[in-house]
């Protein structure tokens, strides 16, 4: 397992939030992108809550903002190096993104982002 910091850890993920095309980016509204150092299971990368913009109707209005968190122990457990961190922490960025636009496991998984 490779070390890498909380604020590196960070870093990493605003980059790969960057790399998601800007026409995508201006239409993630309300939403907050955490990083933690561990969810719920020890093998969860990453998690979205909310509703997904397929869901949304014009009774959306007022809610809390949905969030993307992005777990650092169990992605840097499975790198051993600071490349497949960076890659590992885009695929997983991408893949809780996805979730937000409506876009489930299955078509993650025949997209290569599961």
């Amino acid at each position: 397992m490779i070390e890498v910091d909380e604020e590196t850890f960070g870093v990493l993920v605003e980059r790969a939030l960057e790399s998601i095309p800007t026409e995508l980016r201006r239409q993630m509204r309300n939403v907050v992108v955490a990083v933690e150092d561990m969810g719920a299971s020890p093998n969860l990368l990453g998690l979205y809550q909310g509703v997904p913009l397929t869901k949304r109707t014009t009774t959306y209005a007022g809610a809390l903002p949905d969030q993307i968190t992005i777990y650092r122990l169990p992605i840097i457990r499975r790198c051993n190096t600071l490349d497949q961190v960076v890659q590992q922490v885009r695929v997983t960025v991408v893949h809780e993104v996805a979730h937000h636009f409506g876009i489930n496991d299955a078509r993650l998984h025949e997209l290569g982002w599961a």
